[in-house]
């Protein structure tokens, strides 16, 4: 039994991971509406980190763990999508485009606060200390939900932030054909774009010496 926790260590390290990532993200598109004028996250009792309330049985545990199991050098998962009205925002335009990033803005901040903490405690623990493995997990998980979410599909982040400079009939050709550009993109380009997310995740932790930890 001991054996069989310590074999499976590292999904559960990466589980857990992304289930507090998610619920940050979710929890921050509401907040940052909130702060913007619009209480539709907040009426929906979305303004919460409880991640029962923003888990999504498929993109939050089904997607990450067969990736995490097949070993797939890039994890990307997803939540319910927290309910924003960027018409009922003070400023329409502008608090959609605020509201959007700050789902990747908080997955960003979790991960440099994770690499901080890292780089100051990596001397003081074994390399295959638990809280380092911890550490490293929040640092690669979040900078690849942050970049991930950057991309401009439908139903990502990203569609959101671009589509705030475009005009409303163009918004609507885009989410008409949602399903479409999102299967083209992971028949296409899905290697493409998990080689340059891994490419940019492994550059920025060389750049800044951050360690690379794992469970022996």
């Amino acid at each position: 039994m001991e054996q069989a926790i310590v074999q499976y260590l590292p999904y559960i390290l990466s589980a857990v991971v992304v289930i507090i990532s998610l619920s940050v993200h979710e929890f921050s598109h509401g907040f940052a509406a909130y702060l913007l004028g619009d209480d539709t996250a907040k009426d929906a009792g979305r303004l919460t980190l409880n991640p029962i309330r923003h888990l999504d049985l498929y993109g939050s545990i089904i997607v990450p763990a067969v990736l995490l199991i097949f070993k797939s050098p890039f994890v990307f998962a997803w939540a319910k999508p927290v309910p924003v009205n960027p018409y009922a925002m003070r400023n329409p335009k502008w608090g959609g485009l605020l509201s959007a990033l700050a789902g990747p803005g908080s997955n960003l901040v979790l991960a440099i606060v994770a690499a901080i903490i890292l780089k100051i405690a990596y001397p003081f623990y074994p390399p295959n200390n638990l809280l380092l493995v911890f550490l490293f997990e929040c640092v690669v998980i979040n900078f690849m939900l942050a970049l991930f979410n950057l991309v401009p599909v439908p139903p990502l982040d990203g569609s959101r932030i671009w589509s705030s400079f475009l005009s409303p009939r163009a918004q609507h050709m885009i989410e008409q054909y949602a399903p479409l550009i999102v299967l083209g993109v992971l028949l296409l380009a899905y290697n493409q774009i998990s080689s340059v997310i891994s490419w940019i995740l492994v550059s920025i932790m060389v750049i800044f010496g951050i360690p690379f930890v794992q469970l022996s």
